[in-house]
């Protein structure tokens, strides 16, 4: 049987492979209105998840542990605590106050989340993990020194 194909499937699987490999290529590289950039020195890489309707950006390091992320749509469930009020800060050029949240599987960790309303009228809901308080205020550095492209921030 030499010379032969192993089976009409052979094209199909190849077709099929080249299409995963360019679709998973396309995902890697930053798209206007897609996660903004990391510092190249953060030591982290966004994980993302989205649709027509929102997008959730997570921003992980080499053990997978998220440091932050971010939550774009119509509406956010996280609805502010004014007795959980913390630091001020900027995100996204807007002045925000943050607050403190939890994380009910790890008590111990640190957790700032803030909102942020869009001018098409969409929220932003950001959130913050760390172990420690030198963790945190790094990791808020980070989010508060992130630059938006204009088409993440507005529709398209």
């Amino acid at each position: 049987m030499q010379g032969k194909s192993s089976g009409p499937f052979r094209p199909i699987a190849g077709a099929l492979a080249l299409a995963f490999a360019a679709a998973a290529s396309g995902a890697l590289a930053q798209q206007p209105g897609d996660c903004p950039a990391l510092p190249a020195d953060a030591g982290l890489e966004w994980t993302r998840r989205g649709g027509e309707a929102f997008l959730i950006c997570r921003a992980v390091d080499a053990a997978g542990r998220e440091a932050f992320g971010l939550y774009l749509a119509e509406r956010s469930p996280f609805e502010p605590r004014r007795n959980a009020r913390e630091e001020r800060g900027t995100v996204a050029g807007q002045d925000v106050r943050w607050y403190r949240g939890e994380d009910a599987a790890d008590p111990d960790k640190l957790v700032r989340e803030t909102l942020v309303t869009l001018e098409d009228g969409r929220v932003m809901h950001v959130w913050l993990h760390a172990r420690d308080r030198d963790q945190l205020q790094r990791n808020q550095r980070l989010v508060e020194g992130l630059e938006f492209d204009e088409a993440l921030l507005s529709r398209k």
